[in-house]
């Protein structure tokens, strides 16, 4: 039996449309497909967020490892997607699936795979399972009665986050957060986790909208406006936002200021670090800040580079000792949990460390930028018609009066000059979309760099 569709798993398992490619049909094929990678006799659980469909798709895709002798439990609710993960690895679990597609639009849903410690499938395990779609026929029927079991899958998640967690420090605090879950599946986990203290947090698009009010579900700057505003008017000490599914993170600070991931992750590792006493490598990706680098050096720590894509920041959390890890897309890792991203753990970390410190986050923040250099990071998505790979031949060894100082080409191609700031241009691996970056330590000279990017591509000069 033959897949109508290509069925290809990107940097975080597999996304389409809804009604699409994201067909019943091909869900079966896909789940197929892991259930002739695991074999008969394992166990799995399957757990879903609050996108159209998600739990029907969910049970689809339960029955289909039920027929092949697999046991599955499935969550009883939408869960965030490190919930999954982290009851994969507590419950010795061989694999876990996550219906979700993230933070993508809202037409999109998708199809996650984590591996029993919990981490995202790596490239040879998506690998094998792609080169096994269609190669057997779907098992609508058999399978051994009852055991599709349905649970709450929440329960130790957020026992162990209440243990990893300094509650009784942060007991008598009176800091005062709202949360943005944008209609996701990070609902009010936050406030069981926080039981007992005198945080007080409140929440809003905690409602399911499986139309996310019209956009996609991705805490970025431009999508954060209500949160913002709520943050600056209503004196809130912090606000948090959660993406879809709940493993990605930004944050807001008094007075409505908006604090990117990446500056997130370098405020992760100084709190681990200094704060709760905890060592390890700092991982970033290629498209990271340069802060984490002086960062790194100043708490003499390893410092660790890998392309976009969480997956290998996971990989490194398995096998390497590791203090922190994130993205700039806001997924952030940390030491002594599972080997992948949770917001809810990263946003709780940052309210930790305003406990720790007794100071609201700008103030935290603005230290951390005198100490550590000012950087300006602009971002950019340009939709293409067709999709344009950037030659290093093609582009300058100077520019805007500074020299390059280095390229890397193992993930797109990223220019470093003699002042630190660097542009760096990436291709979609699955849409005609560019990806542009720039970093500096000006506001002017970053922007500079983008244009030059976008004139580039514009005149097809790559």
């Amino acid at each position: 039996m033959q897949s109508n569709t290509k069925i290809e798993f990107g940097t975080d398992g597999w996304r389409a449309v809804i009604g699409g490619d994201y067909t019943f049909e091909n869900l079966k094929i896909v789940s197929q497909a892991v259930a002739d990678y695991l074999g008969s006799g394992k166990k799995l659980a399957v757990g879903y967020d609050t996108r159209f469909m998600s739990e029907r798709f969910a049970e689809v895709v339960s029955g289909v490892f039920r027929n092949n002798g697999i046991e599955v439990i499935l969550s009883d609710r939408a869960i965030p997607t490190p919930a999954l993960s982290f009851a994969v690895k507590n419950r010795h679990l061989d694999l876990g699936i996550m219906i979700t597609a993230s933070h993508n639009p809202p037409e999109y849903n998708g199809f996650k795979i984590k591996i029993s410690s919990g981490g995202a499938a790596p490239p040879e395990v998506t690998g094998d399972i792609e080169r096994r779609l269609g190669k057997t026929p779907i098992k609508e029927t058999g399978g051994i009665s009852g055991r599709i079991k349905k649970e709450d899958l929440t329960r130790d998640y957020i026992k162990f986050i209440r243990a990893y967690l300094d509650l009784k420090k942060a007991a008598k605090k009176r800091f005062k957060i709202l949360v943005d879950v944008m209609y996701g599946s990070g609902d009010s986990f936050m406030l069981e986790i926080l039981k007992g203290t005198n945080i007080k947090l409140e929440f809003i698009h905690q409602t399911i909208n499986p139309s996310f009010g019209g956009i996609s579900p991705e805490p970025i700057e431009k999508n954060l406006q209500e949160l913002k505003l709520r943050v600056k008017k209503e004196k809130f000490d912090l606000g948090i936002a959660l993406d879809g599914d709940a493993d990605r993170i930004a944050a807001v600070a008094p007075g409505g200021i908006f604090i990117h991931p990446q500056k997130i992750l370098g405020l992760l590792a100084l709190h681990l670090h200094q704060d709760r006493g905890f060592r390890g490598g700092i991982v970033k990706t290629i498209a990271g800040t340069t802060m984490i680098d002086h960062i790194t050096q100043f708490l003499k720590a390893k410092l660790y580079e890998t392309p976009v894509g969480f997956k290998y920041i996971s990989n490194l959390m398995e096998t390497q000792d590791i203090l922190v890890g994130g993205e700039e897309a806001g997924g952030m890792g940390v030491k002594g949990y599972i080997p992948e991203r949770d917001g809810t753990m990263a946003g709780l970390l940052l309210l930790e460390m305003m406990v720790y410190r007794n100071k609201d986050i700008l103030e935290i923040l603005n230290e951390t930028e005198k100490q550590f250099g000012r950087y300006y990071y602009l971002r950019e998505d340009l939709h293409l018609d067709t999709r344009i790979e950037p030659k290093k031949e093609n582009l300058p060894g100077e520019l805007l009066g500074q020299k390059v100082t280095q390229v890397k080409d193992y993930d797109g191609i990223k220019l470093i000059f003699q002042d630190e700031s660097w542009l760096m241009f990436r291709a979609s691996g699955t849409e005609p979309i560019m990806r542009i970056y720039a970093e500096a330590r000006s506001l002017a000279r970053a922007k500079k760099l983008l244009e030059y990017c976008k004139d580039l591509i514009a005149k097809d000069a790559l």
